[in-house]
């Protein structure tokens, strides 16, 4: 076997790793509240939610061709990629095991640009792209929180008149849809991300050999937009929906409990403005973090009610841990390039 090829085999095997451990660490975004409000069990909600992601990561490519762009091609390398995936799986398990529900889309983001800004310096990151990214990950939490405190506001008044058993018995079932929404969402969003690195590292394989490995097609815009092949979507699927299966039991307590004190009303608000959100930036081909997303749309939730039915005790380390995914992936992701660089002479 090829050296090239054979690194080549190695990254997309990490990058399917990632893909895995972002299924489990983000379960909690699909299932936390429909889990905390009883609603279903927790095994039968972690089967539906990793069926319906593995549904959702074939609704669309936008977003893996905006990562697939986030770097020029001409400086991407495989050591660049396996680094940047390293990067991003160190903080995603750090959080996981200590159950924050941290973003793994900012985890790869760090992670990618620490490790092709070591490469390659700042000049070889698509500043378009970069700038998409950006949006995307900084305003789609705000989007959430104001989707789901207007979407509790409007279901308050609705049922204002109703008994709570008739509202509790009434959301039960429309929660299990709402989940199902959001598990959707945060298939075709997540996804998509590492459908994006794998076709990056195609790029540099390509690149290296002058296989022809990416088709293409001409976008809206008149720009190129980069097509995965058929067993990269497939393979990445079937990733996501494997890892989520594993089931972050971990971060499923925190986001379910520790935010508010949830009934099937607000997960239902919660969940259908956060997938909402999602999907709509998905088709956008912005990369969101679906952590950020639901979490701020439960804090929203709460928020409608009164200021002190969230806890923000618990809501600041997540605040701060959020702040931190990014800088801390692109540190790794900066030594790791350096170190594998050196052991491999590349």
């Amino acid at each position: 076997m090829e050296p090239v090829f054979a690194t080549l085999l190695i990254v997309i095997v990490v990058a399917l790793i990632f893909d895995y451990i972002n299924g489990f660490h983000d379960t909690a975004n699909a299932i936390a509240t429909v889990v905390s409000t009883g609603v279903l069990p927790l095994r039968t909600a972690v089967l539906m939610a990793a069926v319906m992601n593995f549904f959702g990561a074939f609704l669309g490519l936008k977003v893996a061709d905006t990562i697939a762009k986030m770097v020029d091609a001409s400086a991407v390398s495989q050591v660049m990629v396996a680094a940047g995936l390293t990067g991003a799986i160190a903080w995603n398990l750090f959080t996981w095991w200590f159950g924050i529900p941290s973003s793994s889309s900012h985890a790869l983001l760090g992670g990618i640009l620490g490790a092709a800004v070591t490469k390659a310096g700042t000049a070889c990151i698509k500043e378009e792209n970069l700038l998409k990214a950006i949006k995307g990950l900084f305003l789609s939490p705000l989007f959430g929180f104001f989707f789901g405190f207007l979407l509790m506001v409007g279901l308050t008044w609705l049922v204002r008149r109703m008994r709570p058993i008739v509202v509790n018995k009434a959301f039960r079932w429309l929660q299990i849809a709402s989940a199902g929404f959001m598990a959707i969402s945060h298939g075709q969003a997540d996804a998509q991300k590492t459908m994006g690195i794998i076709t990056m590292a195609l790029v540099a394989y390509g690149a290296a050999t002058g296989w022809a490995h990416v088709g293409s097609h001409p976008g809206a815009d008149g720009k190129t937009v980069l097509d995965p092949p058929t067993w990269v979507i497939v393979s990445c699927a079937v990733a996501m929906a494997m890892g989520t299966a594993a089931g972050g039991v971990r971060i499923i307590k925190t986001m379910g409990t520790k935010i508010i004190e949830l009934k099937p009303i607000h997960g239902f608000a919660a969940e259908t403005g956060a997938a909402f959100t999602i999907i709509t930036a998905a088709q956008l081909g912005a990369p969101v973090s679906t952590t950020h997303v639901i979490s701020s749309a439960i804090m929203g939730v709460g928020s409608s009610q009164r200021v002190s039915a969230v806890r923000w005790g618990m809501t600041t380390k997540i605040l701060w841990a959020w702040g931190l995914t990014i800088p801390i992936s692109a540190l790794v992701g900066a030594g790791c390039y350096v170190a594998l660089s050196a052991a491999l002479g590349a």
